[in-house]
């Protein structure tokens, strides 16, 4: 099983060929580009890197969300463009869960945390790869509740943060009641292998082109301030 993988949730644009045992080639930027820009290309020069056809990989797996909505809709597109252009199906990828992976194995709990614009952010908690609470659009104050909740619950001694969200609130977080670690900077963004690595063994999930959408867990921006300009509860 060969798998396309396309990571373009956050800042990272991100892009992989993975097969069961290994990473054929992978390409990322983390740079305020417009993924719309450089995502095709790259996936161009993966393949050309790899040395083979695109009509060699059996899926196309995308990370399906949480994330940005610019991001999501760019990675959905592009996911779904080239697996109509190849007649392949799409696997879903929940952005956490790839997140979480880049930090599997240990005792601790891994706490993938993604900023979601106006002080929120997107998390869940896991040990392992095993998730613990849902995937949730969260206050920090949520965040800190959550946490706290699963150490104990779990007699776990360590919460460890990674994604952009733990840079950005680095601070906040430090001053959490509990013990903490933060992911180094190589494993602490979205990767497109690590997607294409979930993603083997979940041939089950995979759904035809037309039927992959990205879930965003929050409305996106315009349809919370249509939603409040007519009074209604969001």
């Amino acid at each position: 099983m060969t798998v396309l993988a396309i990571d373009a949730s956050g800042l990272p644009a991100t892009a992989a060929i993975v097969s069961e045992s290994k990473v054929l080639a992978e390409c990322g930027v983390n740079l305020k580009k417009t993924h719309s820009e450089t995502l095709l290309p790259m996936i161009e020069r993966l393949f050309e890197s790899a040395g083979m056809p695109p009509e060699d990989v059996d899926y196309i797996a995308c990370a399906s969300g949480p994330g940005s909505f610019t991001g999501l809709r760019i990675g959905a597109s592009t996911a779904k463009g080239i697996a109509f252009a190849l007649g392949k199906k799409i696997i879903p990828v929940p952005t956490l869960d790839a997140l979480a992976c880049n930090i599997f194995g240990g005792t601790h709990l891994t706490v993938p945390v993604m900023d979601a614009r106006r002080s929120q952010v997107y998390a869940a908690v896991y040990r392992g790869m095993e998730r613990l609470a849902p995937y949730a659009a969260l206050t920090l104050s949520g965040l800190k509740t959550l946490t706290a909740e699963a150490l104990e619950r779990e007699g776990a001694a360590l919460a460890v943060f990674v994604g952009d969200g733990a840079d950005v609130y680095r601070r906040e977080l430090s001053e959490f009641p509990f013990e903490m670690a933060f992911a180094p900077p190589h494993l602490n963004a979205q990767r497109a292998a690590t997607v294409g690595t979930l993603a083997v063994g979940m041939e089950s999930s995979a759904v035809p082109e037309e039927e992959f959408t990205p879930f965003y867990i929050r409305l996106p921006q315009a349809e919370r301030a249509r939603l409040a300009k007519a009074g209604e509860h969001i």
